[in-house]
């Protein structure tokens, strides 16, 4: 039977889910958008029949087998828990949510309706991490012991005044926008339970335009710019692991940087991204290296996997649908989300009392 999946929101990411959901065989029968033109728009350009001005309506017009939530952070769990409760499958744009709570009911509304709530942490469907997982899971890596996450950005900030720069829309700033490489560092530590985090956020340049992202998302004039242009922290774990990590959208660095590396009991190893001129995809460099100790020597293995310009998009995409047909482990479950999320305003919470907070 073909899985039916609509669209709730037409924003940039769209036409990765897109891709990745027809290339598993589902088929994208609606795009439901407050903004009718713009979901007009994307139906026209991707053969999408029908457009929606709410999730209400898609719902009531086309009973789909499940939807994929791509709209600002802010109603991540409004339309999530709706969606859960019309007894439909969900795949949800990161962050899961604003916090932990919104998370929890999220997981509640999931378990409660018997359906399947995924996340696109698209990073975990990386060719690269694929194959570091191959290692890990066989033994080669060992217990990690301590992990760094990195997601820099010299001139990265998405537009000032909206929602991205809004808290009461976003939840934060790179912290909450950039938390991929905390998930990854958290999937191949095999996600232990956090108990302590001491962080500092900083909001240097976030009101600086010449910080600004290559994007194109246009300035909101009178609009709010009230988050952390970055973020440097340190978690630690009640199995004694531990993991610092450096978020920013504005910062002074040599150029923006995507990466984990970890040090495990058998071999450390690395997956970064190292991007081009204003963040271009095209310029960027990839690296996958397992670091071991082979004969007394020193040696770093370089790991050969296919490029992929979408970071994971598109598979993730694909993978919530083989997940729905029962051919494909879930690359994320909501359990992982929730611990994410604690970490998320553990952060925020030691930021702004300026010392260390016990994990809630």
């Amino acid at each position: 039977m073909t899985i039916k999946v609509g669209l709730v929101g037409a924003g940039g990411m769209a036409d990765f889910h897109i891709q990745g959901f027809r290339q598993a065989g589902a088929e994208v029968v609606a795009v439901a958008d407050q903004d009718r033109e713009r979901g007009q728009a994307l139906a026209a350009r991707t053969g999408i029949e029908l457009v929606c001005g709410s999730l209400k309506e898609l719902l009531d017009t086309v009973k789909p087998d499940a939807v994929s939530i791509i709209t600002p952070n802010k109603f991540h769990q409004p339309l999530a828990i709706e969606a859960l409760r019309g007894g439909v499958h969900v795949f949800c744009e990161k962050p899961p949510a604003l916090n932990a709570g919104e998370t929890r009911e999220m997981r509640q509304a999931a378990i409660a309706a018997g359906k399947t709530l995924m996340f696109n942490f698209n990073n975990r469907a990386r060719p690269e991490a694929y194959a570091m997982m191959e290692y890990i899971r066989n033994g080669d890596v060992g217990r990690i012991n301590s992990c760094q996450a990195v997601w820099m950005r010299r001139t990265g900030i998405p537009g000032f005044g909206g929602w991205f720069t809004t808290k009461a829309l976003s939840g934060g700033g790179p912290v909450i926008d950039l938390l991929h490489m905390i998930d990854l560092a958290l999937y191949f530590m095999q996600y232990p339970e956090p108990e302590y985090v001491m962080a500092q956020t900083f909001s240097d340049f976030i009101d600086n335009k010449a910080f600004k992202g290559p994007w194109g998302i246009p300035d909101v004039a009178g609009g709010v710019t009230d988050v952390e242009s970055a973020c440097h922290g340190f978690v630690s774990f009640k199995g004694g692991q531990v993991l610092s990590l450096r978020n920013s959208w504005a910062e002074m660095i040599r150029q923006e940087e995507v990466s984990v590396t970890f040090q495990g009991r058998k071999a450390g190893g690395m997956v970064q991204r190292l991007f081009g001129i204003d963040g271009n995809d095209d310029t960027s460099i990839d690296s996958c290296e397992l670091y071991v100790q082979e004969n007394g020597r020193s040696v770093n293995r370089r790991i050969i996997v296919p490029r992929d310009e979408s970071m994971g998009r598109i598979r993730s995409a694909t993978n919530f649908i083989r997940a729905l047909q029962g051919v494909e482990e879930p690359l994320n479950h909501i359990d992982e989300a929730v611990k994410l999320m604690q970490i998320v305003d553990a952060v925020y919470e030691s930021a702004a009392k300026g010392v260390p907070v016990m994990v809630k």
